[in-house]
């Protein structure tokens, strides 16, 4: 589906995609956050 890549690429280029980007970056170094991501994943993974 290049089509959604394509969106994706364009998006990320935008500066409301850069603004997501940051706060992702932000959010991925907090270690607290980074914690609740992993527990988080782990419940989705132990569903299947």
């Amino acid at each position: 589906m290049p089509g959604i890549i394509a969106r994706i690429k364009e998006f990320s280029r935008s500066p409301q995609g850069q603004r997501t980007i940051a706060t992702a970056r932000r959010t991925a170094a907090d270690p607290r956050k980074r914690e609740q991501a992993r527990q988080l994943l782990g419940r989705l993974r132990g569903r299947r």
